[in-house]
Order: C-alpha cells, then sequence, then structure tokens
C-alpha cells in the first residue's frame, strides 16, 4: 500500500520537497528561464484527468485514471486487482485499500504535492530542485529529498515544446525506481465534487465517485 501510495504522490515519504533547510540551488539565466516557463505552463492549468501506467522496481505494471482540480484536490484510481484508491479532498489525504476497507489520512500540508496541486508554483525557488536540462524533446527537472532521515530523489520529464507533464521517477532509500508515465490527458476539464469525497463505506455503493 504505502509503495503504490508513495509512487503516485511523487515519493511523499520519500521526497520532503520544499524542507527548509535546504540550500537553494544556484541556477543558470538559462535554467531559469526553463523553470519559469515550466512554473507558469503549470499554474496555468487548474484541471486534469487521464490515464496512468507505473512501473514498480521489479518491472511490474499497474495502471489507472486519475483527476486533479487545483488547489488541493486530487483522485488516483489504481485497475484491479490493485485495491488502492488514493483521494485528496483539499485537506486530507487519504489512502483506501478497497479490498480490506482500510483507510489511512496525511494532512495535505506534511506532503510535497505542490508540484502537482498548487496553482501558485514556483519551481525556480523550491529548495528541493537541484536541476533542470533539455534532452531531445524534453524538459526533465530533479529534485532530491532535503530530510536527511528519508533520502531519496525524483526526476520529471515534460515534453518540450508543450510543457506537458510525461512522467516522473523515483529513486527510493533502497536505490530502487518507480516510474509513473501519464497518458490521454485531458485539461481544464469539468471534474464531478464527488470525485475528490471519499465516502464513508456501505455495501449497497461503491467508493468511484458516482
Amino acid at each position: 500500500m504505502r509503495r503504490l501510495f508513495a509512487a503516485a504522490l511523487f515519493c511523499m515519504a520519500a521526497v520532503a520537497l520544499g524542507a527548509a533547510a535546504a540550500p537553494q540551488a544556484q541556477f543558470n539565466v538559462a535554467q531559469q528561464a526553463m523553470l519559469d516557463k515550466l512554473s507558469a505552463s503549470l499554474n496555468a492549468v487548474h484541471s486534469m484527468q487521464g490515464g496512468f501506467v507505473q512501473i514498480d522496481p521489479n518491472g511490474g505494471l499497474e495502471q489507472g485514471k486519475f483527476y486533479i482540480e487545483k488547489p488541493g484536490r486530487m483522485r488516483f484510481e489504481y485497475a484491479p486487482p490493485t485495491p488502492t484508491l488514493i483521494v485528496s479532498d483539499g485537506t486530507t489525504i487519504a489512502v483506501k485499500n478497497t479490498k480490506l476497507n482500510t483507510v489511512d489520512r496525511y494532512p495535505l500540508v506534511s506532503t510535497p504535492l505542490d508540484l502537482v496541486l498548487s496553482d501558485k508554483l514556483d519551481l525556480k525557488d523550491n529548495k528541493a530542485v537541484y536541476g533542470v536540462q533539455r534532452e531531445g524533446d524534453s524538459l526533465i527537472v530533479k529534485a532530491r529529498s532535503t530530510d536527511s532521515r528519508a533520502p531519496g530523489s525524483i526526476t520529471i520529464v515534460f515534453s518540450d515544446p508543450g510543457l506537458e507533464l510525461r512522467q516522473w521517477t523515483v529513486i527510493d532509500a533502497q536505490g530502487t525506481a518507480t516510474t509513473v508515465a501519464l497518458r490521454d490527458v485531458e485539461k481544464d476539464v469539468s471534474l464531478s465534487p464527488a470525485l475528490f469525497v471519499l465516502k464513508e463505506h456501505n455495501p449497497f455503493t461503491r467508493d468511484d465517485g458516482n
């Protein structure tokens, strides 16, 4: 459960993005311009939906659908047989095992979700971001944990041009990699508020936003 949770949410436990104790990275003029462009592009998108494919360290595949509405709301639905549902209502993140009907909850403010859910993002001033570069038709942003108790890093890939979020790869404290790739993404769509509410268990209803 925690492995899926971390991978879907940019490795919450392993990458403590933006911790105050981290030194500020120094970027040249070209890098600053790249980060400013990416920040503006991400801030301009207020809602998203699409599919995702997750590749775990052993090569196993998970897939599902995601929904995002800024600020703060998100839903990741893993397809069967994976029994995971992740919902952020803007205040709390709930991670549900739909098979066991158990729920773990985390305060949104304690997680590094500004890279996904903020509408006022500034990558240039995020202290966890230490690198940005252009490779072929991609812009790649690199960030690392600022907490020595939870070492880890993340590489985020955007299309160039277009500045579309394509995928991210998380390296955890053990050096293993998990990649999440997005597909069929639609931006600025109308989403039902029910998607971002984790319903209480009821044997006569499904917790699928309907």
